[in-house]
């Protein structure tokens, strides 16, 4: 697998991650599970399968020196940095067209620096098997095999059976669709045909080049003249030109929902999206009374307390609570009902409203 690179998308603000994830330190530089970020955590996952010279990080010009700080082994030059967020379709565009122009037998693996992924033995294996259907001219995209009828997440469906590879079985897939009802979510979940959606890709960055040039030609003209000067003096100013103008649209609605040939694993990897506090539960380690802790508390004092998430680096006592969300940072104090956590995102954009900046 000469030609098998990673893209890992580092660039989302994680807003409902407040008061942790901020403008500067987004959680992906954040220390949320591990002792380290999830970044150099994810980085770590991928390096037994991809040498870090074929590791490609997109993200803001801004996270480059924290991220190069952390994982110092991958290339300055294999950055694809953006001006600002644009969202995944112009970042995974360029991505690709970066990484063709290097090599044009490139397969790409686009990954996520904020995914917590428990069983690395049997990811690293599926990616294995993923790459062989990309270079057969699918997109290959990886099912996350579903434990509840989420609705926060998209869902894909799985055809008929193409083969089985490395033991895993890979299906035709017969579409996407976006974060269902309630109702609907449980039939597709008692189906049996459908996978969440993991927003994992991998495919042939001429195969992706081309998905770009038939269903965003505008978009796909803009990066490839872009590219042309790519490793030059004039790349800088180029970009900065070009972001100005680019479609601020995502990966899905970009490309993927009407790719040809796609194809998709459904697995279990041990996966959570670890986009809010709630997310957390299902990742740390609970006492015997659902209770989760992180951070350098020197000790904690827990009476009568219930399903509640404590993240300080202060001695921090609950008595007789259940269902709540504390985290402490040397500016900010959050506390709220576990069943609310969805409502920090609506903090940051008041904060936003009232020009708050100091906050975000």
């Amino acid at each position: 697998m000469d030609h098998y690179y990673a893209l890992i998308m580092a660039g989302g603000g994680g807003t409902r991650l407040w008061p942790m994830s901020r403008q500067d330190t987004p959680k992906q530089l954040l220390p949320l599970i591990d002792d380290v970020s999830m970044f150099r955590t994810t980085v770590d996952r991928l390096l037994p399968l991809f040498p870090s010279e074929r590791i490609y990080v997109a993200t803001g010009r801004k996270y480059v020196a924290p991220m190069h700080q952390d994982a110092p082994e991958i290339p300055l030059a294999n950055y694809i940095t953006e001006p600002y967020g644009r969202n995944s379709g112009p970042a995974a565009g360029l991505g690709a067209a970066v990484i063709q122009k290097r090599d044009p037998e490139a397969v790409i693996a686009i990954m996520t620096s904020d995914h917590h992924i428990a069983k690395k033995d049997i990811f690293r294996g599926v990616l294995e098997a993923a790459y062989d259907l990309a270079t057969q001219g699918y997109i290959t995209t990886l099912g996350i095999s579903p434990s509840y009828p989420a609705t926060g997440f998209g869902y894909i469906q799985q055809g008929e059976k193409l083969a089985t590879i490395n033991s895993f079985d890979c299906f035709n897939s017969r579409g996407f669709t976006e974060k269902p009802d309630p109702v609907t979510a449980t039939a597709f979940v008692a189906s049996g045909e459908f996978s969440w959606n993991s927003g994992m890709f991998i495919w042939q960055a001429s195969r992706a080049m081309a998905e770009f040039e038939r269903q965003q030609p505008e978009m796909y003209a803009q990066l490839t003249e872009l590219v042309s000067t790519l490793d030059t003096v004039e790349y800088d100013a180029k970009l900065d030109e070009t972001w100005a103008k680019i479609k601020d649209i995502s990966l899905d609605y970009a490309v993927m929902e009407h790719a040809d040939k796609i194809a998709v694993i459904p697995v279990d990897i041990g996966w959570n999206d670890v986009g809010s506090w709630v997310a957390l539960f299902d990742v740390l380690k609970l006492d015997q009374f659902g209770n989760g802790f992180k951070g350098g508390q020197p000790e904690k004092v827990i009476l009568d307390t219930k399903n509640t998430l404590v993240y300080s680096d202060k001695l921090t006592v609950t008595i007789g609570v259940e269902d709540i969300i504390v985290v402490e940072t040397p500016d900010a104090l959050l506390i709220c009902n576990k069943n609310r956590a969805e409502n920090v995102k609506e903090v940051v954009n008041y904060l936003l409203k009232t020009k708050h900046y100091k906050y975000l």
